[in-house]
């Protein structure tokens, strides 16, 4: 049943992604990424606000976080959910681990979309 809530929310999340991949460039222009800086700067936002009240209010409903948070904002940017994961490092006192992952994540995550790239280059 888990999966199928992350598959509904995953597409919800993909639909609106696109729907912003559309409009951001009519609407400001294509000369930057601004569908991308969209998605993740309001994926973020999103995933905190959502975080804190499922948190606060309906600890136990686990269908709905999956749904919200592992479904649709995965499906919208999975940069919230890395943020999700740095925040909890840093609230847990975790500082230089969480430094490290952020370090790493955004290193490596460009190293291997270059080799990713350079692999398939014909």
């Amino acid at each position: 049943m888990n999966l199928l809530w992350v598959a509904l929310g995953g597409a919800i999340g993909s639909a609106a992604r696109y729907g912003v991949n559309i409009l951001a460039p009519r609407m400001l222009g294509g000369d930057f990424p601004w569908a991308t800086l969209i998605v993740n700067v309001l994926g973020c936002f999103l995933m905190g606000a959502i975080t804190a009240y499922l948190r606060a209010k309906m600890p136990d409903d686990e269908n709905l976080r999956l749904f919200l948070t592992t479904g649709i904002l995965g499906g919208f940017t999975t940069f919230s959910a890395f943020s999700l994961d740095f925040f909890n490092l840093i609230q847990r006192g975790e500082t230089p681990t969480a430094l490290i992952y952020a370090a790493a994540s955004v290193f490596l995550s460009v190293i291997a979309v270059a080799l990713g790239f350079k692999a398939f280059v014909v």
